[in-house]
């Protein structure tokens, strides 16, 4: 499965449109990281348990939008975008999407 950002893949042709596709998770902080991020956040630096946390939340929305792309009968996704919401204090939703395409390589 190929997924872009763009709306065109170089050496490839669209051959048909499936449509919207998409993946979400929401996720709900840890009271150990936010105990840790807090102490981190005193002394300045990245905040590794929030990066681990966002990183695995956006890979598991690939993962879905993945699935749902391919339940559709699609080989690729454009226009790949991610989007977050704050569900409640301390809990948000990321969501995956894109366009669910068929492509074949150009001639």
């Amino acid at each position: 499965m190929i997924i872009t950002t763009s709306e065109n893949i170089v050496g490839k042709k669209i051959v048909k449109t499936i449509g919207l596709v998409k993946g979400n998770t929401i996720r709900a902080r840890h009271i150990g990281r936010d105990i840790e991020a807090a102490l981190r956040n005193i002394i300045g630096g990245e905040i590794k348990e929030y990066t681990k946390l966002i990183a695995e939340s956006r890979e598991q929305c690939l993962d879905r939008m993945v699935e749902d792309a391919k339940s559709k009968g699609a080989n690729a996704i454009v226009m790949l975008r991610f989007s977050t919401s704050e569900i409640m204090k301390g809990a948000a939703e990321l969501l995956a999407y894109g366009t669910a395409v068929i492509i074949e390589d150009e001639k």
